[in-house]
């Protein structure tokens, strides 16, 4: 285990602005959509608008007769080229999987499958010739909802005799980490049972997805907007059946992906399959309904928990029975999402007792798969609402019941009762200082005056106490849950004659800010000033080693492999420097920069000894003249953040509308390399979390049709519909990275959620209301206490998961349900 160095630096924590930043606000990113290749074809795709049927015919005559169209390519056409998109995480040996084509052949699984590709001389004309494609289906049965799909509803892939993909258990009795968690809750004094749904959701990046390919040469080109420049050149390699040798992979400057460029597409695959057919370069860029449509999904679960307890609110055990939506296929990690989650429903909570329940079950919807969090915010979700209901069971302060049951600082490192080890925190500093932000304990008071006067804006405080496991590693530990790929990060360091220093990452940024951040790690570590730096990523000519960018990774992993690179540059320049300098190697001491003689005032900068090895005039005997160092990361353990949020709501019982009022976060996310970076993901996260709280729903009707496929009806927030964040940081440095970092990527969406939904259902909990099904609009909030307050029945357009039964979660929001679904 690796001890945090001490060294404090001007560079480090320095709240330096982006280098990215002047780029991209002055119109020079380097988008995939931007690049025209000479005799560049445009690719467009011809969509199954029906959820399941058997394609009977496919008569594109008319289509290749259009005007500009190059040629026409159906599933048929390619079926012995294409292969089937890959899936890297089989979580059980008996995993069901079907083939995955990029092209569907003769069965379409969900509304906005690909039929057929065109390829045109323009865009227009290929978008244009989409329509003249005539495609016949003869229905099949279609299921929509999961707990039907699960319990013998009609089959999605009848070939495979269920729709139930996989189940996996976690039982902290059988993992030797805890009891026996039936023998908990059969013993508990207290005992609750809930049931939550995880609405699904889209992630709905800025830019949408972009794929150019370039075959003309002796290498292919692939240029996409993708997260995973790396895996996707290995992935299309083996996909495609091309010697990987042969392929580069460019990930230019990339407009978000919140885990929904992570991913190996159908539309990857179609445009280097057709542009290897045609040998011509060919794009293909997304419409937005496209995105909306047949991009993968996020979340799409049902939770079901129960909880043991003490009298005295001591937490004794806790079982989790999940059910989780694949979709129509399973995507590259779509199978291990959910498990990512089942080491995080403890929290950070010391449950003596656990049991985790997982089934997987596809259905006629678009696949899911990674969105921000990865199965850590579902977890946190539940985790956060039971502790509310823990604590409204007792008639106790929600505070209270976590502070009784969450890990003290002094007891790190801890092990959970789901087998990882937290190697470090303090959840006591984290909410102190948010509750003296917040104004908790006047916030509470005024909550009981409008309570007192019967006041129809009642007042909600919602609390969300979180940790995550992130830097998703170690090789060993994703080895051991049958992830394909390890966890490791690489990085070199090559110093020019100049001085000047040239980083190179595995680590693929798409908004991090890693330009700025990488620079910054390199001035600390070798003392080269932060403008001297260039950070080279997401190519793999350039880039031949990485493992890219997701699960807040990069900075614990391919920030701790610059570390490593950096240092051992400087290791080779000492001997270098002692012989320019005339003096033993064990005599000198590097410090800003420079290479000091013990004890004199004899030195010689880093630069120098970089333009001195590139003469290589004056070398050492026996040492190559070369300054330049690689290294590969592995770490021993996750990184864990965690966090106190706190979120003040006013809900008028009148119309039901939920505003937030005040929204207070403290995270402790370790040291901190760039405190505006970090301010800038907390943001962004917070405002994606909110947005599954009270906005954003992915919704199908019984026909599999998306009813929300554009930003009409899927409702994004804007910047206006939420409020301003109080922010602030504790540092409990990371004991098991020289940097003591953590991640932070993920931390606002995975903390913000529950905090916000806690907050509403307090407002009118007095009024009988226990939970409301997210998102929590102003009809579904007004519908849970018109039930609440009636005793009727919970109405069909404020659904809630029963206890008994898990009926359908389709059910519209009351936002709108127009069919505006239909392929662009």
């Amino acid at each position: 285990m690796t001890v945090t160095e001490d060294r404090p630096t001007a560079e480090l924590g320095s709240p330096r602005r982006r280098k990215e930043d002047r780029r991209l606000v002055t119109g020079r990113a380097r988008w995939t959509d931007n690049l025209a290749l000479p005799g560049m074809l445009h690719l467009a795709m011809v969509r199954s608008p029906v959820a399941h049927g058997k394609i009977t015919s496919v008569d594109v005559e008319a289509a290749k007769a259009s005007p500009g169209v190059v040629a026409v390519v159906t599933g048929a056409d390619i079926a012995d080229e294409q292969g089937s998109l890959p899936c890297a995480w089989p979580i059980t040996e008996d995993q069901k999987a079907p083939p995955h084509p990029a092209i569907a052949v003769d069965t379409v699984n969900f509304a906005g499958e690909i039929v057929a590709c065109i390829a045109a001389r323009s865009a227009a004309e290929a978008r244009d010739a989409v329509e003249l494609v005539d495609v016949e289906y003869d229905d099949l049965p279609v299921v929509t909802d999961m707990a039907a799909a699960a319990e013998g509803g009609p089959l999605t892939h009848p070939d495979l005799g269920t729709n139930v993909s996989a189940t996996w258990v976690f039982d902290s009795a059988e993992a030797g980490t805890g009891g026996n968690v039936d023998d908990a809750i059969s013993s508990g004094e207290i005992v609750l049972e809930r049931t939550f749904r995880q609405q699904r959701l889209i992630p709905a990046f800025m830019e949408p997805r972009s794929v150019v390919v370039d075959p003309t040469g002796e290498q292919i080109t692939v240029w996409s907007a993708t997260q995973i420049p790396h895996i996707l050149r290995l992935m299309l390699a083996l996909t495609c059946g091309v010697s990987e040798s042969k392929l580069r992979v460019i990930a230019p400057d990339v407009g978000g992906g919140f885990g929904g460029k992570l991913q190996v597409t159908p539309e990857e695959v179609v445009t280097l399959v057709v542009s290897r057919r045609l040998g011509k370069p060919c794009k293909h860029t997304e419409t937005r309904s496209e995105s909306l449509m047949a991009a993968h999904h996020g979340r799409d679960q049902i939770q079901r928990l129960t909880l043991s307890a003490t009298k005295d609110g001591a937490v004794t055990g806790l079982k989790v029975d999940l059910l989780a939506d694949m979709g129509a296929y399973l995507g590259l990690v779509t199978p291990g999402v959910p498990i990512l989650g089942a080491f995080m429903y403890n929290a950070i909570y010391k449950f003596p007792a656990y049991r985790f329940a997982c089934r997987n079950v596809f259905t006629n919807k678009a696949w899911t798969d990674a969105y921000r969090g990865a199965g850590r915010p579902e977890a946190t979700y539940a985790i956060e609402r039971m502790m509310d209901e823990l604590a409204a069971e007792l008639g106790v302060d929600p505070m209270e019941i976590r502070e009784r049951n969450w890990i003290k600082h002094d007891e790190f490192p801890f092990s959970t009762v789901a087998g990882l080890e937290y190697d470090s925190g303090n959840y006591e500093a984290a909410t102190g200082r948010a509750k003296e932000l917040f104004g908790y304990d006047e916030l509470r008071a005024e909550q009981r005056k409008r309570r007192e006067s019967g006041d129809p804006v009642q007042l909600g405080i919602g609390i969300s106490t979180f940790t995550e496991m992130c830097g998703l590693a170690p090789s060993r530990v994703l080895g051991a849950l049958s992830y394909a790929a390890g966890g490791w990060e690489h990085a070199s360091v090559r110093m020019l004659a100049s001085g000047k220093v040239e980083v190179i990452t595995g680590s693929s940024s798409h908004g991090q800010g890693h330009e700025t951040a990488w620079s910054q790690i390199a001035a600390d570590r070798l003392g080269v000033p932060f403008d001297d730096i260039e950070v080279l990523h997401g190519d793999t000519q350039i880039s031949h080693r990485g493992l890219d960018t997701y699960g807040s990774r990069s900075l614990t992993v391919g920030g701790m492999a610059l570390v490593m690179a950096a240092d051992k540059v400087i290791e080779k320049a000492k001997p270098i420097a002692a012989h320019l300098l005339e003096a033993n190697a064990d005599d000198l001491e590097f410090a800003d920069g420079k290479f000091t003689v013990r004890g004199t005032d004899s030195s010689l900068g880093i630069g120098d000894v970089a333009l001195a090895v590139f003469a290589a005039h004056n070398m050492p005997d026996g040492v190559e003249p070369s300054l330049d160092a690689e290294a590969t990361f592995d770490p021993e353990n996750f990184s864990f953040p965690h966090g106190t949020h706190l979120c003040a709501v006013e809900v008028d019982t009148e119309t039901g509308e939920a505003k937030i009022r005040g929204y207070t976060c403290v995270d402790d996310v370790g040291k901190v390399v760039n405190p505006l970076i970090v301010e800038g993901q907390v943001h962004g996260g917070l405002a994606q979390g909110i947005a599954q709280a009270l906005f954003e729903e992915a919704v199908y009707d019984e026909h599999g049709t998306l009813v929300t496929g554009s930003f009409v009806d899927y409702l994004v927030p804007s910047a206006a519909d939420l409020p301003s964040f109080t922010t602030d940081r504790t540092e409990s440095p990371a004991t098991t990275n020289a940097l003591g970092v953590k991640g932070v990527g993920e931390a606002g969406t995975i903390a913000s959620t529950p905090a916000v939904v806690n907050a509403v259902v307090d407002a009118v909990r007095h009024l009988g209301v226990k939970d409301i099904t997210m998102p929590c609009s102003p009809h579904r909030v007004w519908s849970a206490i018109q039930q609440a307050t009636s005793g009727d029945p919970t109405p069909a357009d404020n659904p809630t998961v029963d206890d008994k039964e898990l009926p359908s979660h389709n059910a519209a929001t009351s936002e709108g349900t127009d069919n505006t679904g239909g392929v662009a």
